[in-house]
């Protein structure tokens, strides 16, 4: 039998259980640093990968309900909406952004959600000198973590926002949604075509696979466009690639999730 790698948290009998619900999780990045926070607050518990498939996704999540062991979960790709109706409570974030990304198990068993993807964002770019008040943005996608960024930058004061996505009714609901927490947000639906924004942020699932398309016109950029990823892996996507090739400076997915977790540490009890 392999040895256990140096500072991975022993489990015992009490040991409290975390989760990540993705499908597949092959990409997921916050086990560790989640475990890391664990260790440093002396906390006895220890998140794992937990692949669930989409048709299977609302039995086992009630499942949870039952396992007195469990602390709650991280929810990312691709079960960011579909975890809304299984939770019994939500953050008005979480409500006004139409998604989650983390849920908390209660001792009676109810599930509560709450939505960090934004703010996580938000923090990275910031932290990043990277300012979003009163710039022009443009937006690839409205499923969960695209709304989440969409709200924390229209709440962070942005000049306007252009969304882009293949499905037009998902940007019309959500710029819907922007307009009645942000009415004076001038808000459009756009084209493949990022020209004329300032800030361009990918906000889809696309670039995790080496098929995949790109999620806008790589040949419409120019060196003073700064584009941003919220995919983790690969770190650097083909549109990070194709962007630097131009000379845009490139945020990296990963600074999302690196300004979060301590969120999300704080949201499960560690």
């Amino acid at each position: 039998m392999p040895d256990r790698p140096e500072n991975t948290p022993e489990v015992t009998g009490r040991t409290r259980v975390l989760g990540i619900l993705a499908h597949p999780t092959d990409h997921v990045k916050a086990p560790p640093k989640i475990n890391r926070i664990a260790r440093e607050r002396a906390s006895d518990a220890i998140m794992v990968p937990m692949n669930v498939a989409p048709e299977n996704f609302e039995g086992f999540v009630n499942s949870l309900r039952t396992v007195l062991s469990f602390d709650g979960a991280i929810v990312t790709v691709p079960f960011k909406q579909a975890i809304l109706p299984l939770c019994d409570e939500l953050s008005e974030q979480a409500a006004a952004v139409g998604a989650a990304n983390v849920i908390r198990r209660l001792a009676d068993g109810r599930l509560v959600g709450d939505q960090l993807d934004g703010v996580g964002f938000l923090r990275g770019l910031e932290h990043a000198g990277i300012q979003v008040a009163g710039r022009s943005v443009y937006l690839v996608g409205a499923g969960g973590a695209a709304n989440a960024v969409a709200f924390a930058l229209a709440q962070a004061g942005i000049g306007r926002l252009t969304l882009a996505n293949r499905s037009q009714h998902k940007s019309d609901e959500l710029r819907e949604r922007l307009l009645r927490h942000y009415p004076t947000l001038a808000v459009s639906l756009g084209t493949q075509d990022p020209s004329g924004h300032q800030l361009i942020i990918n906000g889809t699932s696309l670039g995790m696979q080496a098929t995949d398309p790109l999620p806008l016109d790589v040949t419409r950029l120019t060196p003073q466009m700064t584009v941003a990823e919220v995919v983790q892996e690969p770190e650097r996507t083909a549109l990070l690639v194709a962007a630097e090739n131009v000379g845009c400076r490139v945020h990296l997915g990963r600074h999302m999730l690196e300004h979060q977790v301590q969120l999300m540490a704080d949201f499960l009890g560690l």
